[in-house]
């Protein structure tokens, strides 16, 4: 039964347009699009649905309106020049073809490139004291949205001076990019190292193990600190995490509060958020519980330090009842695990 016809709006009808091309097709399509495109086209993807007969029609009918009205915007082009050659006669060919096909200055390298895809919080403090010349060349090349809350961000002195260099820009040196790219390649090697091009890490590593049950982990983690103890303490300490607690039962839950002090559980949830103690407070009688409730109340401002380290005492008490077998987070898969 196909979905019920609705009017489809125009990112809808993008959507509609990219699931109807092969995969391969697909990702090339999507790989020209910025970070915030893709993120509505994606939800977009998501949320449709069943799509009917007439809302593919709908979608190639607006695709067509939209074509007759307009051209086909220039950016993003270079990049899809690139992936063309690249695909059709390879990387290194296609690196001599560009840069006799691309006018002076028009490349961008990987630094900038990469600034695209930064947000706002990020990219701040790469340029806060760049001259205004190179952060009105950074700007315009940046999501409007993107830039807007970087400017803002910037001395009320300069935001000015920023506005008027990229109001009368114009053509923009080889010299002046190269440089800016320069600056800004190093200052992101200075201050993220790799880490921003870098994937995985103890979290990702701990959250894998977690979800694979507890015989993976036994299998492997004693594995892991054979080749590297910090690294195996490192995915230890994402492993279990006071939030983890969360998805505790109610029995394990009894279990863990039994050994925690009733000052180090007051303090523990003074800094956590009222919806996230109810996981706790389930697992006492409706007199502990509203005991609780009231001591936590009437405790004094605390320190964030002091309740991460109340977290922290929680979580190594939960840490041993796990080792022991008196609790298990029971997240994964494992075939072991229950009976």
């Amino acid at each position: 039964m196909s979905a019920p016809a609705f009017p489809l709006a125009d990112a809808e009808r993008a959507a509609v347009m990219v699931m109807l091309l092969e995969e391969e097709q697909a990702a090339a399509v999507l790989c020209q699009l910025g970070p915030d495109e893709l993120q509505v086209l994606g939800e977009k993807m998501v949320a449709l649905g069943d799509i009917g007969a007439d809302q593919i029609t709908q979608a190639i009918a607006g695709f067509v309106n939209h074509s007759q009205q307009q051209g086909i915007s220039a950016r993003g082009r270079t990049q899809q020049v690139r992936s063309l050659m690249n695909r059709a006669v390879g990387e290194v060919k296609a690196d001599s073809l560009m840069q006799r096909i691309l006018p002076a200055g028009e490349d961008t390298g990987p630094a900038l490139e990469l600034a695209r895809w930064l947000t706002p919080q990020a990219l701040i403090p790469l340029i806060a004291d760049e001259h205004p010349q190179a952060i009105a060349v950074l700007l315009v090349q940046l999501d409007a949205e993107v830039a807007a809350e970087v400017l803002h961000a910037l001395p009320a002195e300069n935001q000015t001076q920023v506005v008027h260099r990229i109001a009368t820009l114009g053509p923009v040196s080889a010299e002046a990019v190269t440089m800016l790219e320069e600056v800004m390649e190093r200052r992101i090697g200075a201050r993220h190292g790799k880490a921003a091009l870098t994937m995985g890490g103890p979290r990702e590593a701990a959250d894998i193990i977690n979800n694979a049950g507890k015989a993976a982990e036994k299998r492997i983690m004693p594995e892991i600190s054979k080749l590297d103890k910090a690294l195996a303490r490192a995915i230890e300490n994402e492993m279990f995490k006071f939030e983890h607690l969360f998805a505790l039962d109610a029995q394990a839950m009894g279990a863990l509060l039994r050994e925690v002090e009733s000052e180090t559980l007051i303090d523990a949830l003074k800094g956590t958020p009222e919806e996230q103690r109810d996981v706790f407070f389930r697992a006492m009688s409706s007199r502990a519980a509203d005991g609780v409730k009231d001591e936590i109340a009437a405790r004094g401002r605390l320190k964030m330090a002091e309740v991460l380290e109340a977290q922290k005492a929680i979580v190594t008490v939960a840490r041993r009842l796990a080792a022991d077998g008196v609790i298990q987070f029971g997240v994964g898969g494992g075939d072991d695990e229950y009976v």
